[in-house]
C-alpha cells in the first residue's frame, strides 16, 4: 500500500501511546470505520470523551488519515500481512497493528460492498434516440414556432448493469453544439490511441 505523506503523517500520532491512549486510538479507530460504513454516522463521533484531550485538529488529521487508510486497504483488497507491514512502517506497535487488522477484518465484507456500489467506470451512452418537436405557442400563448430536439440517452452503469435513461432538450444550434464537441472528444481520443 503507499499512501501521501499527509496521509503518513496522520497516522504517526495514531502509533504514538503518548497521543493517543489505548481507549482513544479504539474509539478512533472504530469511529473511523463507522464514519465510512454507516450512512447514519454520527458527526458528533469525534467528540467522545475519550478523545477530549486530543487537539481538534490533531484529531480530525488522524482520523481522515485512518479512513483513508481503511478505504486504500478494502480497495486493494490487501490481507493481514500488507496491512501490518505498512503499519509497522508507520511505527505502530504489534497490539495496534493486531487490533487495526482484527478491526478490518470484521468490517472487511461490508467495505467492500460499499467500495463496489460506488463503481470505477462513468456511466456508459448505449444509445441515443430523439425526437424532433415543434413548439407552436408558449403556455402564455405567445406564437414561437420554434423547433427542439428531445433527446434521450440511454446510460449503462459498467459496474451494476443497471440501465437509465437521461433526457434533455435542446435547440438545432445547441444540438450542433453538442455534436462538434462528441466529434473534437472523438478525434482527441483517436489521436491519443495512435501514440
Amino acid at each position: 500500500m503507499e499512501l501521501s505523506e499527509y496521509v503518513q503523517s496522520g497516522l504517526q500520532p495514531l502509533a504514538d501511546p503518548g497521543c493517543f491512549s489505548p481507549r482513544a486510538y479504539t474509539v478512533l479507530l472504530q469511529t473511523a470505520f463507522q464514519s465510512l460504513l454507516d450512512t447514519q454516522a454520527d458527526q458528533a463521533a469525534l467528540d467522545h470523551p475519550d478523545l477530549k484531550q486530543i487537539d481538534p485538529t490533531v484529531l480530525k488529521h488522524c482520523h481522515a488519515a485512518a479512513a483513508t487508510c481503511i478505504l486504500e486497504a478494502g480497495k486493494q483488497k490487501a490481507d493481514k500481512s500488507a496491512i501490518s507491514a505498512y503499519l509497522e512502517d508507520c511505527k505502530f506497535d504489534r497490539e495496534r497493528i493486531e487490533q487495526f487488522c482484527s478491526e478490518y477484518q470484521k468490517n472487511k465484507d461490508t467495505l467492500e460492498i460499499m467500495l463496489g456500489s460506488i463503481g470505477r467506470c462513468p456511466p456508459h451512452i448505449t444509445d441515443v434516440s430523439w425526437r424532433l418537436e415543434y413548439q407552436i405557442k408558449t403556455n402564455q400563448l405567445h406564437k414561437t414556432y420554434r423547433p427542439a430536439y428531445l433527446m434521450t440517452l440511454n446510460v449503462e452503469n459498467s459496474g451494476s448493469g443497471s440501465h437509465t435513461d437521461v433526457n434533455f432538450s435542446c435547440t438545432m444550434e445547441q444540438l450542433q453544439d453538442l455534436v462538434g464537441k462528441l466529434k473534437d472528444a472523438a478525434k482527441s481520443l483517436e489521436r491519443a490511441t495512435q501514440m
